[in-house]
């Protein structure tokens, strides 16, 4: 699944730059996720990097996105192509 901030959200700046597929955004009023880029970091990180630093806890799961580990790695692979491609040399 991919992640959304709720209105909660006080705009604190540091869910943005945690986000290593650059999903996050500043919106009109508050930050908001892609769902398009979102992975909850699944071939980044063991937990979504975003809700472990936000104050609030204002992100959650987005239950309109709703998506497996496994179609989350495969969008990580799509959206990072070079992932896992080791040179040898």
């Amino acid at each position: 699944m991919a992640l959304f901030i709720t209105d909660q959200c006080i705009n604190c700046d540091v869910c943005e730059p945690e986000c290593p597929n650059d999903a996050i955004y500043q919106g009109e009023e508050i930050y908001e996720i892609d769902p398009a880029l979102c992975t909850e970091c699944v071939g980044h990180f063991d937990t979504s990097q975003c809700v472990e630093v936000c104050p609030v806890e204002c992100i959650l799961v987005d239950p309109a996105h709703t998506e497996t580990p496994d179609e989350l790695m495969a969008k990580f692979k799509r959206i990072n192509p070079s992932a896992g491609i080791t040179n040898s040399g």
